[in-house]
C-alpha cells in the first residue's frame, strides 16, 4: 500500500503551530479552525513530528495544547479529504487499514509519553478524536462552554486512537462503555465530576489557566518532574500497549463495512443513517 509517513505540506502550512516561549512552557496549537480543528491523516503526521521535535527541545518543560477558533477539535474530517486506505479486495483493505492504525498509535505513543507533561486547555467541541488527543495529555482544563463525547459508532466505525482504553482508566469501564456505546454528549460539568477534567473555568479563561497549572509545573526540577510523570504513567497505563493493537485490529474491521461510508455521507449532510450491520 502506498501510505504517507510524512507530513505532505510545507510546515507553515501545518495544521499544529508550536509555540515556544521564554518561560519553560510551550504551546501546540491545533490551527484549523474554519474546520473547528477537524482531524485527518495529515494532522496525525503532523503531531508526531511536532512530539519528535517537543521531545528534545530543552527550552520547553511543560506543553499545553490548545484548539485555535471555535473548538478544541470536532473530531475526524468527515469529508475524509486528502488521502484514503485502499486495497485490491476488502481483506488487504482491512489488513492496511490495521498497518495505517497501528502507525498512527505509535505516533500518538510518542505524543502521551513525551517526557514533558501536558496540559490541555479544552473549549468548545471535544468530539472523536479530539476528546481521544484530550485523554493522551496529562492534565485537562475545560471551559464552561466545552462538550466531550465519543460519536464514532453513530458514525458506523469504532473508537480507534485508545480513547475508550484512556476512558475506561480515568473513569472506570460503566461509563466509558456508555459514552462510547451511546456516542452522548457531556458538559464540562459532568466531565468534572466524572474525574475527566481536572479543572472547569468560565468561558474565555482555560487557556490562561492552563498556562497557570503549566507554569508551576515548569518552575520544578524538570528531571523530577519527568520521572514523576514516566513512573505515575507505567502504572497506571500498563496493558495499554497490548490493548491498542487489538483495538487497531478491531477497528479495521468496519473500514470495510458498508455501514462506514453510509455513515460518514450521513453525518456530512447532517441526514439520518439507517445502519444495516453489514
Amino acid at each position: 500500500m502506498t501510505f504517507r509517513t510524512s507530513p505532505v505540506v510545507a510546515e507553515d502550512e501545518w495544521q499544529l503551530r508550536l509555540e515556544v516561549g521564554d518561560d519553560g512552557v510551550g504551546v501546540l496549537v491545533l490551527d484549523r479552525p474554519e474546520k473547528l480543528n477537524a482531524w485527518s491523516w495529515e494532522a496525525s503526521r503532523q503531531l508526531g513530528a511536532r512530539a519528535d521535535q517537543i521531545r528534545f527541545d530543552d527550552r520547553i518543560r511543560v506543553l499545553v495544547v490548545r484548539g485555535e477558533g471555535r473548538a478544541f477539535c470536532a473530531g475526524i474530517d468527515l469529508g475524509m479529504p486528502e488521502d484514503r486506505v485502499t486495497g485490491r479486495s476488502p481483506a488487504e483493505k482491512a489488513r492496511n487499514y490495521y498497518e495505517g492504525i497501528r502507525w498512527v498509535h505509535e505516533r500518538f505513543r510518542v505524543f502521551s509519553e513525551l517526557p514533558q507533561p501536558i496540559v490541555c486547555a479544552v473549549h468548545g467541541y471535544c468530539l472523536g478524536f479530539g476528546f481521544e488527543l484530550a485523554l493522551m495529555c496529562d492534565i485537562r482544563v475545560a471551559a464552561a462552554d466545552a462538550v466531550f463525547a465519543l460519536p464514532e459508532a453513530s458514525v458506523g466505525v469504532s473508537v480507534d486512537a485508545g480513547g475508550d482504553l484512556r476512558l475506561s482508566h480515568e473513569v472506570g469501564a460503566g461509563w466509558a462503555k456508555l459514552l462510547a456505546l451511546s456516542g452522548r454528549r457531556i458538559d464540562a460539568a459532568t466531565a468534572e465530576r466524572l474525574g475527566i477534567v481536572q479543572e472547569v473555568t468560565p468561558e474565555g479563561e482555560v487557556v490562561p489557566a492552563a498556562m497557570a497549572i503549566a507554569r508551576e509545573i515548569a518552575g520544578n526540577a524538570p528531571l523530577a518532574v519527568q520521572s514523576i510523570k514516566r513512573t505515575i504513567d507505567a502504572f497506571a497505563y500498563r496493558g495499554l500497549a497490548e490493548a491498542l493493537k487489538f483495538e487497531a485490529l478491531s477497528a479495521s474491521i468496519e473500514f470495510v463495512s458498508d455501514d462506514m461510508p453510509a455513515g460518514y455521507a450521513a453525518k456530512a449532510r447532517k441526514k439520518p443513517v439507517q445502519f444495516e450491520g453489514r
